[in-house]
């Protein structure tokens, strides 16, 4: 497992069209393709590195849905978590516990952000701040 730091460009404008035609299409793919990928790469790192192998590989998944809560979620946790002036959710690169972490520092969570990171805490001491900008890339196999 590698940490490495990211550099954070703005996003480019798109084509509002062509922005649904991708998200229905990855959807689709999604759909048909995840449970076999899923299945295949359970299997495969059993096969290669034993339960850690598919440690891994479901930390590398959790990350991933975590990032895409951070987007589908956006606008809800910036109503609900966070003050007018905190640190906003929303970076697909981000997960929610990382944004979750940074408004935990600034001191801009709102009360039910300060409840939602003190059942993190209760299940994971400082995840939120342990969160904060950590990544996963895949290991050379």
């Amino acid at each position: 497992m590698v940490i490495k730091q990211q550099d954070c460009k703005p996003d480019r404008k798109a084509n509002p069209l062509i922005g649904i035609l991708l998200f229905l299409i990855s959807i689709v793919l999604f759909v048909f393709t995840g449970p076999l990928g899923l299945l295949y790469g359970l299997v495969r790192q059993l096969f290669k590195k034993g339960l850690i192998g598919i440690g891994e590989f479901t930390l590398e998944l959790a990350i991933s849905v975590d990032q895409l809560g951070n987007v589908l979620m956006q606008h809800l946790f910036n109503s609900l978590w966070i003050k007018k002036n905190g640190y906003k959710f929303g970076n697909r690169d981000e997960t929610i516990s990382s944004a979750l972490g940074k408004n935990k520092q600034l001191g801009t969570l709102t009360g039910f952000g300060k409840f939602i990171d003190t059942i993190l805490d209760f299940i994971d001491p400082n995840h939120s701040l342990n969160s904060i900008d950590y990544h996963v890339e895949p290991t050379e196999d």
